[in-house]
């Protein structure tokens, strides 16, 4: 009979970024493993903190709208509808029809844009290179529109308090018709390309499992929540602009899995594309600017507005004290609050899973440090 002591074990800490290509920005998670499998995460942020929101006490509501574009840098355009809705409620005005159609029709092409983003560089997260080549070409196309109307591919400062900066060019809702059926094309590609791929299957399927209750809990919002079948989104529960008059499903997942949350992109893109046919169908000529001031000035107070980002519910607190500069400006970033569910997502998974689980929320840095 040996007479050995039992061999005893711990628990091995690896560091994962924050220089890590598929962490997609300066982002760190230190992984307690055991063996093969994940025991526990911890991530680590604030490489990218710019402080924003104090910044924004420090300029006017105009200047204010650049700030917006640089947090979440891969959905500009709904981050500044985010903010001018936020003073259009304080100084309780609305803006004209055609600059709300304007609006909308922009942000769902954000929206496209920042999906096939995800698409391309999560399949390269998972080794599959060729899917971003399709995905990148649809998205050339947009930003190529975003040029054309805002002068900007990325930083574009659009948006306006009342409004938008300038009317569209004339030859805009023909572009957009042609670039509509483009982009259909190229995500039909993608996505027989990459959603049923046997690999990719294996890689993304029971990985990464959160039901509804944990995601509700940890304040999923977005794709990741959805993913889990919770059917949330601002743009019904809470509807903004011209919203109401559109006729669109809201997808939603069985399962809750890397997969989920990849599919419901697309699945998204598709309605998007719906969503601007439909605008384009309604929208009329008419005033692009409520008259009045050029400077916002709103009076003291202070409101709280939310709208539906590429990545979930961005919610935007203004305090004003009757100045031309905000009081106080506070983001509720969703990649900040999806980030809460990587720990019980990750938990007992593979360390080869890590990157895919990672990956399925589709994070920005810039939002989640600000």
């Amino acid at each position: 009979m040996s007479t050995q002591p039992p061999l005893e074990t711990v628990d091995m800490m690896l560091n994962m970024g924050p220089q890590h290509p598929a962490t997609h920005g300066v982002f760190r998670m230190v992984l307690t493993i055991d063996g093969e499998k994940v025991v526990d995460v911890r991530p680590h942020i604030g490489y990218l903190h710019r402080g924003s929101e104090r910044l924004a006490e420090t300029e006017s509501y105009g200047q204010v709208v650049t700030l917006f574009d640089r947090m979440d840098y891969i959905a500009n355009l709904n981050n500044e509808l985010a903010f001018v809705r936020a003073g259009e409620r304080m100084m309780e005005v609305e803006a004209p029809e055609r600059a709300q159609y304007i609006r909308v029709i922009l942000a769902e092409l954000n929206r496209v844009a920042s999906h096939l983003l995800f698409i391309g560089t999560y399949a390269i997260d998972l080794g599959a290179m060729t899917p971003v080549m399709y995905t990148f070409r649809e998205r050339e196309r947009i930003q190529n529109l975003f040029e054309h109307v805002t002068g900007a591919r990325m930083m574009h400062n659009y948006m306006r308090i009342g409004g938008v900066k300038e009317d569209v060019p004339d030859d805009f809702v023909p572009w957009v018709r042609r670039l509509i059926g483009e982009v259909r094309t190229g995500v039909e590609e993608s996505d027989r390309l990459l959603s049923f791929n046997e690999v990719f299957l294996g890689r993304t399927r029971g990985v990464g499992v959160i039901d509804a209750a944990m995601a509700v809990s940890c304040g999923l919002s977005g794709p990741s929540l959805r993913g889990s079948g919770v059917a949330y989104d601002v743009r019904k529960d809470d509807p903004y602009e011209v919203y109401p008059y559109l006729n669109y499903k809201v997808p939603v997942g069985e399962n809750g899995d890397c997969w989920d949350r990849y599919y419901l992109r697309v699945l998204e893109c598709y309605e998007s594309l719906s969503m601007i046919e439909q605008c384009l169908d309604q929208m009329r000529e008419g005033p692009i600017m409520v008259t009045g001031r050029r400077i916002a000035r709103p009076p003291a107070g202070q409101v709280y507005v939310q709208s539906e980002n590429p990545r979930g519910d961005i919610g935007v607190y203004l305090v004003s004290d009757g100045t031309d500069k905000p009081y106080r400006v506070k983001v509720r970033p969703p990649s900040f609050c999806n980030l809460v569910g990587l720990r019980p997502m990750m938990r007992d998974a593979y360390i080869a899973d890590a990157v895919a689980i990672l990956g399925s929320l589709d994070i920005v840095l810039g939002e989640v440090d600000r």
